[in-house]
């Protein structure tokens, strides 16, 4: 039996509007820049901070011309304490970006980049991903819960965007599951 909907499409688009947020970066050697269909892209001058959408920055910060500023990073050091308060909290932490798992998921990156840099030893990346397993594994289960209830307005405000697209889901599927259970048919 297949579920009527693959979910994945609705994660990868939420994922998508998470790639187009500006971030916060500051320029680590002076660039020229360059255009492409007639978008320019540069110049960038040392030491100085620039907005761009995520996805944009990406390649720049890959080629070590930019870097998120602190203000916006995400290491293992910020998963950890939200696991902590996640782990210590019967109720679903709020978030303050409803985008937040995936701020997480995609700033691997830079964690990956910075081990692979010598920047951070690799104990790094392997408590990265299990902070971020705790954290993910964590709020499933809080979800599982909730799920058997509808939402209050209090509660849908601490769900991300892509749990409460998961949340509607499981709703339905255990309602449903419940009411063949209890009916009289």
């Amino acid at each position: 039996m297949k579920l009527s909907k693959d979910i994945r499409e609705d994660l990868n688009r939420i994922n998508f509007l998470y790639k187009n947020q500006t971030i916060l970066t500051e320029c680590l050697q002076d660039y020229k820049g360059f255009s492409i269909l007639n978008k320019k892209f540069g110049p960038f001058i040392k030491s100085k901070n620039y907005r761009l959408k995520y996805f944009l920055a990406l390649p720049f910060i890959a080629k070590n011309i930019l870097q998120i500023v602190p203000e916006e990073k995400c290491d293992n050091m910020d998963v950890q304490r939200f696991a902590i308060k996640e782990r210590d909290d019967h109720q679903l932490t709020e978030v303050e970006n409803p985008l937040f798992l995936n701020k997480i998921k995609q700033f691997k990156f830079f964690m990956e980049k910075s081990i692979e840099q010598a920047k951070k030893p690799k104990q790094m990346m392997d408590l990265y991903n299990s902070y971020m397993a705790n954290i993910v594994d964590t709020r499933l289960l809080k979800l599982l819960r909730l799920s058997q209830t509808e939402l209050t307005e209090l509660t849908e405000k601490r769900l991300t965007t892509s749990e409460k697209i998961l949340y509607k889901e499981i709703y339905k599927i255990i309602n449903s599951w419940r009411e063949f259970f209890l009916s009289n048919d």
